[in-house]
């Protein structure tokens, strides 16, 4: 049976890997001349099963309002005259009521926990190599009022399997030597050990690689057109190629992979996916003092701000604009997260020779991806990850192959 899976970020090249393991025969189709070129590209690098809380929470209506109108805010929302973008934001507020959150909360976790498991699993079978460290995430407090809450959010991960622990300033230091620059700003962290750091970029394309030996065909440089129906059975992509030619490419089944370009897609057969494209920046630059450069990967959890150490690199990412399809690099962002990580950590990288990177996130409002059955006979979902889509890729990608199989997936977890 030949599944075809159309985008080949991260999710859809793991989903891949899952497939084949299965004894499916698959394929990969996607826009751009290499995996792992749009969102997976450049993303905070964290593999944070420690972090399952969504942006939706019942804090998070009144944080915003905070943050409205200020260039530096972590959220920003640019109003766009579309009414998309509109209901997107009516479906946050409504995913932050708090049995809504607790409920998303417990489904990511467990998907999760799930994909943590099975990444450590396929590096080891496929032998991968992508700048991965298992040194753990350090999550940083800089107020008061909110290491008031690790205590219980402590608990809370505790209860969902995770070992993680609430630190002192002083014990972030000792776990991070390179934050004795701001220790006397620091109110306390919480760290999760088990949780790694890792270039998705490398790992994406490095998993192709080990597909293509096992006979995975890649269709690259190649536009999907539109999805062909016949009486809601989907039973071809019609797709054209850098050249302008056009075709239909056949399978048995077929998986949206495609991130926020997967609603467009679904809207010409009259579907409304819950996605919006939510944009994040990052800041990568090489290492010039690594004395003063962190190894554990940190969270600042006030400016929701992430750095991790990519070997020689070190890539600061953070915030998120509701903006639209707009790709566009804004200067103030990339100042934003430069003084962040020159206040943190001065002198360790040459802020000058930064590369600064923008994707767009595919978000749902309750930032649980989609995953399962399409309304469409033959066409699976996995899609929707918004923050998380390194972090869930495996696990994600091992329940869809699951359900394509005809078996239950491990995680508990609402799968379509």
């Amino acid at each position: 049976m030949h599944v075809m899976v159309l985008g080949a970020g991260v999710t859809g090249v793991t989903t891949a890997w899952y497939l084949r393991q299965a004894g499916f025969e698959v394929s990969i189709v996607d826009r751009q001349p290499a995996p792992g070129m749009e969102t997976s590209f450049a993303n905070g690098g964290q593999i944070s099963v420690s972090h399952p809380e969504p942006w939706a929470n019942p804090s998070a209506p009144l944080t915003v309002l905070r943050w409205l109108g200020r260039e530096d805010a972590p959220l920003r929302f640019r109003p766009h005259a579309q009414a998309a973008q509109w209901r997107w934001a009516l479906s946050f507020l409504h995913e932050c009521l708090p049995w809504r959150s607790r409920r998303n909360t417990a489904a990511i976790a467990a998907l999760a926990m799930d994909s943590a498991r099975r990444l450590r699993e396929l590096r080891e079978t496929a032998a991968l190599h992508y700048d991965q460290r298992q040194r753990g995430i350090l999550h940083l407090f800089y107020n008061r009022s909110s290491f008031a809450s690790v205590a219980a959010r402590v608990r809370e991960l505790q209860h969902f399997g995770m070992d993680v622990r609430a630190c002192s300033a002083a014990e972030c230091v000792a776990i991070e030597p390179a934050l004795g620059h701001v220790a006397s700003t620091l109110r306390g962290g919480l760290y999760a050990p088990d949780d790694e750091s890792g270039d998705a970029h490398l790992f994406t394309q490095a998993l192709a690689e080990r597909l293509r030996e096992d006979g995975v065909r890649f269709h690259l440089n190649t536009r999907i057109e539109r999805l062909s129906q016949t009486g809601g059975r989907i039973d071809g992509v019609e797709v054209r190629d850098e050249a302008g030619r056009t075709g239909i490419l056949l399978a048995d089944h077929y998986v949206l992979c495609l991130g926020s370009y997967g609603t467009a897609l679904m809207a010409r057969l009259g579907v409304r996916l819950p996605i919006y494209p939510v944009k994040g920046y990052s800041l990568t630059a090489a290492v010039i003092a690594p004395e003063r450069a962190p190894e554990v990967s940190l969270t600042d959890e006030s400016r929701r701000i992430v750095c991790s150490r990519l070997g020689d690199r070190l890539r600061v990412a953070g915030t998120a604009e509701l903006d639209g399809f707009n790709t566009a690099l804004r200067p103030e962002r990339g100042r934003m997260l430069a003084d962040w990580l020159n206040s943190r950590f001065p002198g360790a990288i040459d802020p000058a020779a930064a590369t600064l990177w923008a994707g767009l996130r595919p978000a749902t409002p309750g930032n649980v991806p989609l995953i399962g059955k399409s309304p469409f006979e033959r066409l699976w979902y996995n899609t929707g990850h918004g923050t998380l889509g390194w972090t869930l890729a495996c696990g994600s990608g091992a329940a869809t192959a699951d359900l394509i199989a005809g078996r239950r997936p491990t995680p508990r977890f609402p799968f379509r």
